[in-house]
């Protein structure tokens, strides 16, 4: 979508105007739908692709506002998510249990229209349709830099591992005696947290504070939230502490993408690009997390194991892909003449004691 976006950006706003009640459509057809095929191209293929064609020309608007602080910017961004994440579990599970499912697919398409609809009009780049009718093309040297894929697969690795916990903490959670609504309050309790996240790590990103540092803080926190506070717990209040922490630091990465796309390259359009592959990257992991998932899933549940029994193999998945994303930033950012200058400062030091 990025290079169509660049070629035809005096189109943005017409693509923002089809994209929109394509997602809507999906929504309603989904409603429709007795199939599970049928229901994958319509709320899958329809309603992603619908939303794809929506989102980018909007994130390009976004480009031109703002440049010195795009990591704010887009902190601000990706935490608007956090905000309707953080109603949406509680208000989806009382539509399905007291409608159910095609009344509430109909009924979150009617929300979608009349709460986004009339903001539409409001979506204008800061230059002009023609200012940016001459089509551009999207320089992709920046895929031969080492940087970019240190990035990509410390990112791959955090989206691989990323969305179990959204997937599965409900379901832990009544598997451990509490109630469907409690299950429901943790991903409420995720999305607040991944709303001050991505707002402080956007706004970090800034050059305030390195971006090596803000990503390898980002997976390893939530790593280590994993194994601790999911793996071992087995009270609300635990699940509660995982859910704060994993979704501030674990969302954090997401708000970092703005500044490694301009890190990486810091021409507009090749920076733009790298953010789409980031997003990519991050999205396949997204695709494979359900069928990995159950494949990991453990039917077979034994009193007193680490990790709450049947979801033991998914939560040392999740730890160890969040591991590999921090690792892959640290080891590739080991810099061999400095770590000799230190281990030369050593040996000095050892030598005069």
């Amino acid at each position: 979508m990025v290079p169509l976006i660049r070629r035809y950006s005096k189109y943005r706003r017409q693509m923002i105007w089809f994209g929109w009640p394509f997602c809507i459509l999906g929504l309603v057809a989904g409603s429709f739908a007795q199939t599970l095929g049928a229901l994958i191209f319509t709320q899958g293929i329809m309603y992603g692709v619908g939303f794809i064609i929506f989102y980018y020309p909007i994130l390009e608007m976004v480009n031109e506002f703002w440049v010195v602080r795009r990591g704010m910017a887009y902190g601000l961004l990706c935490s608007a998510s956090g905000v309707s994440g953080a109603a949406m579990p509680v208000i989806l599970r009382t539509l399905l249990e007291r409608y159910g499912y095609p009344t509430t697919l109909r009924a979150t398409a009617v929300a979608l229209f009349l709460l986004t609809g009339p903001l539409l009009p409001l979506l204008k780049g800061r230059l002009p349709d023609t200012g940016v009718s001459a089509p551009v093309k999207t320089n992709w040297r920046f895929i031969k830099r080492p940087l970019f894929w240190i990035y990509s697969v410390s990112n791959f690795a955090m989206g691989l591992g990323y969305f179990f916990p959204a997937l599965y903490l409900p379901s832990y959670a009544t598997s451990n005696g509490m109630s469907a609504t409690k299950g429901a309050l943790l991903l409420t309790l995720m999305s607040l947290a991944q709303v001050f996240g991505q707002l402080s790590f956007g706004y970090l990103s800034d050059g305030k504070v390195p971006l090596t540092l803000l990503t390898i803080t980002s997976s390893l926190v939530a790593a280590i939230a994993v194994y601790t506070c999911w793996g071992l717990a087995s009270a609300f209040h635990t699940l509660a502490i995982f859910a704060l922490v994993y979704g501030f630091f674990g969302a954090g990465y997401t708000a970092t993408w703005g500044r490694i796309g301009t890190a990486i390259d810091s021409e507009p359009n090749a920076a733009f690009a790298a953010f789409a592959l980031l997003n990519f990257g991050k999205g396949i992991g997204n695709v494979l997390a359900g069928p990995i998932g159950g494949a990991l899933l453990n039917t077979n549940i034994q009193a007193g194991r680490y990790e709450g029994r049947a979801y033991e193999r998914i939560v040392m998945f999740t730890g160890s892909c969040l591991l590999v994303s921090a690792a892959t930033i640290v080891v590739c950012f080991l810099d061999a003449a400095k770590l000799s200058s230190v281990l030369r400062k050593l040996k000095v030091i050892t030598s005069f004691r």
